[in-house]
């Protein structure tokens, strides 16, 4: 892990420690926590850029393997 410092307001810090007292956790823990929920509902994860690339009007994905049979000789 990597050390980080952060700079809270007052009540911020009173309600990081009253709610690492009531659950019996350092507060670094309820910190990550926190983070980790926040990052996971906003950040967006990267999406494959190859899906579509090589989309053909001509031949779906359903008629693929049939074609490669025919052009390659498959089984």
């Amino acid at each position: 892990m990597n050390k980080t410092t952060l700079y809270l307001s007052p009540e911020t810090q009173r309600g990081l420690r009253d709610l690492a007292r009531r659950t019996g956790r350092p507060q670094a823990d309820v910190i990550r926590e926190a983070l980790d929920l926040y990052l996971r509902q906003h950040v967006e994860r990267p999406r494959p850029r190859s899906i579509g690339a090589g989309e053909d009007s001509e031949l779906s994905a359903s008629k693929s393997e049939d074609w490669l049979r025919a052009r390659w000789g498959g089984a």
